[in-house]
């Protein structure tokens, strides 16, 4: 049986209340009432169309405001982010400073994607196109990058006009009330960003509710599939999916050893391996792999294990909770019942507590791999023959995120650029870290062709084409009848009353 992450004890969830716990440590963090849907719902409904109303100017005012917030509070977001979710301080850092440059990124997008135009028409008149906002739209958070991702949502819906409805994953949700708090702080008005704590009920609720103009998710692909089917007879209403991804990583002819290494484990264990473009597959040449897989091993064997605030600073820490950690766990002995061959064991290095040692498996000998994401430090290696072959199998998933090609020379990395069926596709990169400043998206299970980041204006905002004239003139020239004009002596007749 293949496990994947569960809902875990990071928080801990009553009738009425949320309980979320640090999983490097085990200490509770932050306690709080679950939300009311219809509440927030009907204050966005009661607001939104008076911040629509408002200049952009203004709208932009107030986001430029967040930003500067978050700023301030750089150190003190980075670390509820680490102790909430267990990853380096470093780490967080990093998020919070992706949370800041949303801003300007999302500014700039809007103009670009969104902006206002006209062109002449018809003999005096012009036509136009603008953008309007939906309405209200929900946003539903992950718990892996639980201020970036829901964030990289919010900011170009606010900035489009939109009121938003945020629940936070049930897992983090001392950093979702974080990131409402510095909203709120900064001036965007009372209704037009909310908050909604609490599990899958809530989030079921909320992408049910019919105040909603539009749901934007971040999360696993059996979520959004589920997602999916509830919108397929809600034309009226936006859906935007992102997803995970079994991502490849192919390593073809390279000497540098070693930098492919490195890139390889960044890929694959970065953030505790808990990124949806993580590289999820290792496909490797056969005449590599002897030389490859031993560097890559000791690489890997040197890796730092441990707590968010831990000295020296670790490159991983835990994965988000205890039941995660048992899934992957499960999973990797699973591979290994089913004919996978362990390059580097998994293991739980601190007992009660959800670290992960980075596991490495040799699964070309499965007669049959799950095409699943397994969201943590696994990386299944598969050996293949020619180029051909790493591409088919690279395109061996129902998903499409994120693929990279290390080594190999131009000609064949046009050829696995053509024929990766993946939104995000790389040469000599890591299969994670894709830039703010383009589009992220993926096809197949990854994704609805609604790529987010640059593009995440583009479903924010739908577009309004007008055509326009300062005075009404218009005549029939074709298809009327003779016009018949009565005579006096009619329009006077007595018979004509």
């Amino acid at each position: 049986m293949w496990l994947t992450a569960t809902w875990g004890r990071t928080s801990a969830l009553t009738l009425n209340e949320l309980v979320s716990y640090e999983p490097a440590t085990g200490a509770q963090l932050w306690r709080g009432s679950n939300g009311d849907v219809d509440a927030a719902v009907y204050a966005a409904r009661g607001a939104w169309a008076r911040w629509a109303a408002a200049p952009l100017s203004s709208r932009l005012e107030r986001v430029r405001g967040f930003a500067s917030r978050a700023k301030s509070d750089l150190e003190k977001f980075a670390d509820l982010i680490s102790r909430e979710t267990g990853k380096p301080l470093w780490e967080s850092r990093t998020e919070v400073e992706s949370v800041i440059n949303k801003v300007d990124i999302s500014v700039k997008a809007y103009a670009d994607r969104t902006s206002q135009r006209r062109f002449d028409g018809k003999p005096g008149t012009r036509n136009a196109v603008r953008h309007k906002p939906h309405g209200v739209l929900a946003v539903l958070g992950p718990y892996n990058f639980p201020a970036h991702l829901p964030n990289g949502h919010i900011i170009p819906a606010l900035i489009a006009g939109n009121a938003v409805v945020f629940k936070p994953s049930e897992k983090t949700p001392a950093v979702g009330q974080f990131l409402f708090d510095l909203y709120r702080n900064a001036g965007i008005p009372e209704g037009v960003i909310n908050i909604v704590h609490g599990g899958a009920e809530t989030g079921k609720a909320l992408s049910m509710h019919e105040g909603i103009d539009g749901l934007l998710f971040t999360g696993s692909a059996s979520t959004g599939v589920a997602l999916n089917r509830q919108f397929a007879n809600r034309p009226d209403k936006i859906l935007a999916l992102e997803m995970g991804g079994n991502n490849p990583i192919i390593v073809w002819d390279t000497p540098e050893l070693y930098s492919a290494a490195v890139l390889v484990a960044q890929s694959a264990f970065l953030s505790a391996g808990q990124r949806c473009t993580a590289a999820r597959r290792l496909i490797i040449k056969n005449s590599l792999y002897d030389v490859f897989i031993p560097e890559l091993k000791r690489l890997v064997d040197r890796l730092v294990i441990g707590e968010p605030h831990g000295e020296p600073p670790p490159f991983m820490g835990p994965v988000i909770d205890n039941d995660v950690a048992d899934g992957l766990t499960e999973s990797f002995l699973a591979l290994m019942s089913h004919g996978g061959h362990p390059i580097r064991h998994m293991t739980r290095p601190v007992e009660g507590r959800p670290f992960l040692s980075p596991g490495i498996i040799d699964v070309t000998d499965m007669k049959e791999r799950p095409d699943i994401e397994l969201f943590g430090p696994l990386l299944q290696v598969i050996r293949v023959s020619d180029f051909d072959a790493a591409i088919d199998e690279a395109n061996n998933t129902r998903y499409g995120l994120s693929a990279s090609l290390i080594g190999g020379t131009a000609e064949q990395y046009n050829r696995f650029w053509s024929n990766s069926r993946a939104g995000v596709v790389n040469w000599n990169q890591p299969t994670n870290g894709a830039s703010s400043a383009a589009p992220f998206g993926g096809v197949g299970l990854s994704g609805n062709h609604r790529p987010s980041a640059y593009y995440t204006a583009d479903y924010c905002a739908f577009p309004v084409v007008s055509s326009e004239a300062d005075t009404p003139k218009a005549m029939i020239g074709i298809g009327l009848r003779d016009e018949v004009v009565a005579s006096p002596k009619t329009l006077h007749s007595p018979d004509s009353r």
